[in-house]
């Protein structure tokens, strides 16, 4: 019998203190523990739509505008809370996900792919060249802000925000859990298995994905926002391509099966590279590389998938793709 995800509340409980006791004893593991926890976040946005079906090769875009948005608030509002910076940098990139989504959804496979690559890329020229407002490749930097009204140092800060990313992941992945197994989690299930049949009874393929998508760039733009106020510091390279492909490499390694799998994909991804650049200064970028290729081969649901013991056949996706079509009918029936 395959291992499941039935035991997930003792073990996420586990790690939650393990990471907390990590931090407390070795507090150089405050920052990379914040970083994956991030990355898991930004993961768990493109699980949302690998849900559907739709891989996105642009969407550091969000994390981008969201670091930026944090940033903005905390130059020009220098008593501004933490929070609220974060809250601005969340507004910012549900704002232009929603401007995006208007148009991106039209489109399906390789093309709502690069359709957010070439987006992505506009704005990634755009942060470089805007000196006056963005800093440049240099970046923008700001001053730290209070923390609940705290004004705290370096340390201090580093576990106050360790808690409150650890608290968010808990959360929004209960959270996106949830929408999962929705109606709405249906869907977009639906829209990978069956689309057309999906229309035929009724519910817009299109709304439904705008919405995941808005979700996603919320997801993204946060874990961007949370990076910015970790380092005080946003850069063009936050949004460029290299780091969507990062994304997008763990919330496949991760899998799509379950929310928890964009943080162990994260886990993962950050040991891999905290290991590799220790043992194998030159050669992270391979094993990396060689990470993708055995998970696609031997578990191409991903790590939650492997847990939940889902089938990893497409056929088998094929036969179990009316069950979503059949949830979302009774969905639009309990509405009518």
């Amino acid at each position: 019998m395959r291992p499941s995800l039935r035991l997930l509340a003792p073990a996420v409980t586990l790690a939650v203190a393990l990471i907390l006791a990590a931090a407390w004893i070795w507090p150089s593991a405050r920052v990379p523990s914040i970083t994956f926890l991030c990355y898991g976040l930004a993961a768990l946005g493109l699980t949302v739509l690998l849900r559907a079906g739709q891989v996105s090769f642009g969407h550091a875009m969000y994390a981008a505008i969201g670091g930026y948005g944090a940033g903005f608030t905390a130059r020009h509002f220098p008593g501004a809370d933490a929070l609220v910076v974060l809250g601005a940098g969340v507004l910012a990139s549900v704002c232009f996900g929603t401007i995006v989504a208007a148009f991106v959804t039209r489109y399906r496979g390789i093309f709502f792919g690069m359709l957010n690559l070439g987006i992505s890329m506009v704005l990634f020229a755009l942060a470089g060249k805007l000196y006056g407002w963005t800093g440049g490749t240099d970046g923008l930097r700001f001053e730290r802000p209070a923390f609940l009204g705290m004004a705290l140092d370096r340390g201090e800060f580093e576990l106050a925000m360790l808690g409150l990313v650890l608290a968010l992941a808990v959360g929004l992945g209960w959270c996106v859990q949830r929408y999962f197994v929705s109606s709405a989690g249906q869907v977009m299930l639906a829209i990978r298995s069956n689309e057309t049949r999906l229309e035929y009874i009724g519910v817009s393929a299109r709304a439904a994905l705008a919405q995941g998508y808005v979700l996603s760039a919320a997801l993204v733009g946060l874990a961007g926002a949370l990076l910015a106020l970790e380092q005080n510091l946003v850069t063009p390279e936050s949004g460029y391509w290299i780091r969507s492909g990062e994304y997008v490499f763990i919330a496949i390694l991760g899998g799509s099966a379950h929310a928890i799998g964009a943080f162990m994909g994260a886990a993962v991804f950050e040991a891999i590279k905290l290991g590799a650049a220790a043992w194998f200064t030159n050669a992270w970028q391979m094993l990396l590389g060689l990470t993708l290729i055995g998970v696609i081969f031997f578990a191409p649901n991903g790590i939650a998938g492997c847990l939940r013991g889902t089938a990893t056949r497409p056929r088998d996706e094929h036969r179990a793709g009316a069950a979503p079509v059949a949830l979302a009918k009774n969905a639009v029936g309990e509405g009518q």
